[in-house]
C-alpha cells in the first residue's frame, strides 16, 4: 500500500445529527477537510458523484477549489458517470482543475451506477445511439473523454477567428499534459477490469462488485485486479498502472468511536441485487480496536494487491471528526500493516 486516501459521498439533510445541513455546508466543509487532511498526511481527497440527489454532482468547481487551497494532496473522483457528460466540455473543465492544482488530479469515471431517477441522463440531453445501451453510451463517451486528453487538434480553424490561431487543427484548451496517465476507470465487474487494463485507465475497485464466483468480496476484488493488471501488462501500457480499493474502515480508540461504529464490528459481506439481472456482493465494514483491526485488514487480498487506499467516511458528522477517524488510521494501524 503505497497511498491512503478519503474517499466522501458528500451527503447533507436537514437533520438534527448532521454536520451538513445544506449543499453549502457540504461543499465548503469538502474543502476545509482536504486542507485539515493534508495537513496531517492523508495522500488522496476523492469525492463520489451524484445526480439528482443531496450529494456532491458537480465535481469540477470543488476539485478547482482544493486544488487552490492545497499543495500536495492528490484530488480526485471515484465516479463521475459518463452517461451524463459532454466529453469536450469535461475536457476543459478538467484540464483547467488539473492546471490549477498544478497536476494533482485524479479522476474515476465510468459509466455509474444505478441512479435517483428513471434515465436521469436524458434529463441532461443525452440519447444512447441507435443499438446502443446506456452502458454503451457511457463507455463510448469515456473513451472519447480519454481520447481528448491526448492533446491532438481535431477541429477546423475559421479562416476569419477572432483571435490568431496557432497553425493546423485545434485542440480543446486548456490542455494538462500527464492527465491522461492520471484517469481511472470504476469496475465492477471482471471484465471492465480487463477492458480498462486494455485501454490504459487506472482501475478503481469499490466497495461493491457484481458476484461472479460466490467467493467471499475481499477475495473476488483481489481476482478482478490480477486480471485488470494482466491486461495492462499484454496491452503493453509505457508506464506503470495505479490501482485503488474503498473501504469502510474505523478504529475505536474512543468511546464516540464505539458509539458511532462499535455495532459494526460483526460486519460481513452482503449480497443484493444492483441492478434487475445481476447479483452484487458488498465489502464488509471494519470497525475494531486498533489490534483487532490490523488483523482483519492483513487478510484483506484486494488491499494488498492495490497501491492506493480510499478510506469511505462519515462526512455528516464533520470536519474534526472525520480528521480524527482518518488520524487514527494514519496513527494507530498503517505502520503495523507497513502501509506507506
Amino acid at each position: 500500500m503505497k497511498k491512503i486516501g478519503f474517499l466522501s459521498f458528500g451527503h447533507w439533510a436537514n437533520h438534527p445529527a448532521y454536520n451538513t445541513k445544506t449543499a453549502g455546508d457540504t461543499l465548503l466543509q469538502s474543502i476545509d477537510l482536504a486542507v485539515a487532511a493534508e495537513a496531517i498526511g492523508i495522500d488522496g481527497a476523492y469525492f463520489r458523484v451524484h445526480h439528482f440527489a443531496r450529494q456532491l454532482a458537480s465535481p469540477f468547481p470543488l476539485l478547482a477549489a482544493i486544488g487552490a487551497r492545497t499543495s500536495k494532496i492528490e484530488i480526485g473522483t471515484g465516479v463521475i458517470d459518463m452517461r451524463y457528460e459532454n466529453p469536450l466540455y469535461m475536457a476543459e473543465e478538467a484540464g483547467a482543475a488539473d492546471l490549477i492544482s498544478g497536476g494533482r488530479l485524479q479522476l474515476g469515471i465510468s459509466r455509474g451506477s444505478p441512479e435517483q431517477v428513471i434515465d436521469g441522463w436524458r434529463h441532461f440531453g443525452y440519447t444512447p445511439a441507435a443499438g446502443e445501451t446506456d452502458v454503451e453510451m457511457g463507455r463510448r463517451k469515456g473513451l472519447e473523454f480519454f481520447e481528448q486528453l491526448k492533446g491532438i487538434g481535431f477541429a477546423q480553424p475559421s479562416p476569419n477567428p477572432m483571435f490568431p490561431n496557432p497553425p493546423g487543427l485545434l485542440r480543446v484548451e486548456p490542455f494538462s499534459p500527464g492527465l491522461r496517465q492520471r484517469i481511472w476507470w470504476g469496475s465492477a465487474s471482471d471484465a471492465t477490469a480487463t477492458w480498462a487494463g486494455k485501454v490504459g485507465m487506472n482501475l478503481q475497485s469499490s466497495t461493491l462488485k457484481f458476484d461472479e464466483s460466490g467467493k467471499p468480496f475481499h477475495i473476488q476484488q483481489a481476482e478482478q485486479i490480477r486480471l485488470f493488471k494482466q491486461a495492462w501488462k499484454e496491452a503493453g501500457h509505457p508506464h506503470e498502472p495505479r490501482v485503488s480499493v474503498s473501504r469502510s474502515i474505523f478504529a475505536l480508540v474512543n468511546d464516540q468511536d464505539r458509539y458511532y461504529f462499535g455495532q459494526e464490528a460483526d460486519r460481513t459481506d452482503k449480497v443484493g441485487i444492483l441492478e434487475a439481472d445481476k447479483r452484487a456482493i458488498f465489502g464488509r465494514s471494519y470497525a475494531a480496536e486498533p489490534d483487532q483491526l490490523m488483523k482483519e485488514l492483513a487478510a484483506d487480498e484486494a488491499i494488498r494487491e492495490a497501491d492506493t487506499l480510499l478510506l469511505t467516511i462519515p462526512n455528516t458528522l464533520g470536519v474534526d471528526y472525520n480528521v480524527h477517524v482518518l488520524s487514527s488510521i494514519l496513527e494507530h494501524v498503517a505502520p503495523g500493516l507497513g502501509w506507506r
